[in-house]
């Protein structure tokens, strides 16, 4: 064949084999989680107000249908809607619009199923079905790229209910022969296949009201409904603004890619101010917010794609070094919301699956200024239980705990302030005698402090830690307190001036000490 502007070129036209193709696209690194989010995005891009999941367990004949009220396609929207990179991921599309390559719908379903049959109506009384079926594909007597017409003569299909479900419009998007979630030989009686089932499935919910969590909150106008067996999906907000002790930080707009990036860091409540008022303190509040991997795994930046969001905290590469920040205990509470137009999903490297990225050169250094700010403001927070004496110290000092950490070049240790108020004023009120002992043993204190087994126990148990004096009694409370209290004010402080600075000091910032101190406070003034 001959091109009229060129020289003439011989070539081969090489059709990719139909079953071997399908076969190499299922390994994409899809979960079901992923997956159903995927085919999730197709109906919001339909304009679904409700996505009912309907996940069925029978063994090997297991299914899942993802049915939706959108716009519905007519038969020759659904042949190219199933045809494999059906759009340009360089085609311009509408701002709303989740998709990219042409592929999700595909791709996401061959991870999970072998079959795929997706029936749609757009409310006219007529349904357009199309199904991919790999087991036909593999056949020998079958040749070329054969979408069938049909459902499978054994398809689960046949319990739903497409008059009622596609009366206005609609898609149902059914997957089955489900290999990939039940294994080929599962048992439909067996615990264990089932057992790992009823796993994935509770993931998938877990993962769902994370990603679409903008979508199912709020008054905006896009907002949808998400059903998991007849059970709405309640949002999971990564930043909980709910919070009575989560800090904000402004938005911040950058244009240089040619499009709108905001940016807004977020500072959770250490877990002794996770409370949703004044009053109410929620460990059960605390345990959602750390989300489906834990707290160390949620830290760093989400990023959201028309509110969709794509990755569910990572550092994107930032930071110094070859890797850039690691998930560290101690930055744990810093969250970043970052939200990107669908026009610059080259610049950010976003996959198929849309589950990863990088951040784009001309925006690393803003973006990590940023990211610092957050970061050293999540570790203060962490550091000092909650951030209460953060922002406020008692007149005449700037000393509210105890430790000080002391560094020379890479070695670092921590001491014991003996010039902290407190401390001071105890160490100065003992006889001289005493003083030399009880400098041997804070020593002794300060060249022990199990600094790796603190690490380990951390690491291990995340917030596991013991609050200050939670097992005195509010008897022994008020005792150590009194003596406080006393000895400044031996040392030359008001009576004022030293109940604030027992009120800053890092030991009594619990709300048990918060209350013994108000009431002996009470007290005094009676």
């Amino acid at each position: 064949m001959a091109d009229s502007k060129h020289e003439s070129v011989q070539y081969d036209d090489v059709a990719p084999d139909a079953s071997a193709m399908i076969e190499s696209m299922r390994a994409q690194g899809y979960t079901l989680a992923t997956a159903i989010a995927d085919l999730i995005d197709n109906s919001i891009a339909a304009h679904a107000r409700t996505v009912e999941l309907r996940c069925t367990w029978a063994g090997t004949r297991s299914w899942i249908a993802v049915v939706d009220d959108g716009d519905g396609m007519s038969e020759q929207e659904l042949i190219d809607a199933m045809r494999l990179g059906s759009r340009s991921p360089v085609e311009d599309r509408a701002p709303d619009d989740l998709g990219r390559f042409g592929l999700g719908l595909k791709t996401a379903s061959f991870s999970q199923a072998r079959r795929l049959t997706v029936t749609s109506s757009t409310g006219d009384g007529q349904r357009a079905v199309r199904r991919w079926d790999l087991d036909h594909l593999a056949r020998p007597d079958v040749k070329g790229w054969q979408l069938l017409q049909s459902y499978h003569e054994d398809s689960s299909g046949a319990q739903l209910d497409e008059e009622d479900l596609l009366a206005n419009g609609g898609t149902i998007v059914l997957l089955e022969c489900l290999d990939r979630v039940v294994g080929k030989t599962a048992d439909p009686e067996g615990d264990h296949h089932q057992a790992h089932w009823i796993n994935e499935v509770a993931r998938m919910q877990e993962h769902l009201a994370m990603v679409f969590h903008r979508y199912l909150s709020g008054s905006h106008s896009s907002r949808i409904r998400i059903t998991l067996n007849g059970t709405q999906i309640s949002p999971w907000d990564p930043f909980c603004e709910s919070v009575h002790a989560t800090q904000s930080f402004p938005e911040d707009v950058n244009t240089a890619l040619g499009g709108d990036i905001r940016i807004k860091g977020y500072v959770l409540p250490h877990r002794d101010r996770f409370n949703i008022n004044d009053s109410v303190n929620s460990a059960k509040l605390h345990a959602a917010a750390s989300g489906p991997d834990g707290w160390n795994a949620h830290q760093g930046f989400y990023l959201y794609r028309n509110r969709r969001l794509i990755i569910a905290g990572d550092w994107l590469g930032l930071g110094p070094g070859r890797g850039g920040w690691k998930k560290e205990e101690h930055y744990k509470l810093a969250r970043i919301r970052v939200d990107i137009p669908n026009n610059l999903d080259h610049e950010w490297q976003i996959d198929i699956k849309k589950s990863s990225a990088w951040a784009p050169s001309p925006l690393r250094d803003w973006m990590q200024g940023l990211a610092r700010e957050i970061r050293e403001r999540a570790k203060q927070v962490y550091a000092h239980r909650g951030g209460r004496t953060a922002n406020r110290q008692p007149a005449g000092s700037n000393h509210t705990s105890p430790w000080i950490t002391r560094r020379k070049a890479e070695v670092f240790s921590y001491r014991i302030d003996r010039k902290q108020p407190i401390v001071s004023s105890l160490i100065q009120n003992l006889p001289d005698e005493h003083h030399e002992h009880l400098e041997v043993l804070l020593s002794l204190i300060e060249e022990t402090v199990p600094v790796q087994r603190i690490w380990i126990d951390t690491a291990e148990n995340h917030d596991g830690v013991a609050e200050p004096f939670e097992d005195a009694s509010s008897k022994r409370l008020k005792i150590i307190i009194s003596a406080c209290l006393k000895n400044l004010e031996i040392n030359g402080l008001s009576e004022l001036k030293a109940w604030e600075h027992l009120q800053e000091f890092e030991a009594f910032q619990t709300a048990e000490a918060a209350a013994v101190i108000g009431t002996m406070m009470e007290q005094d003034k009676s």
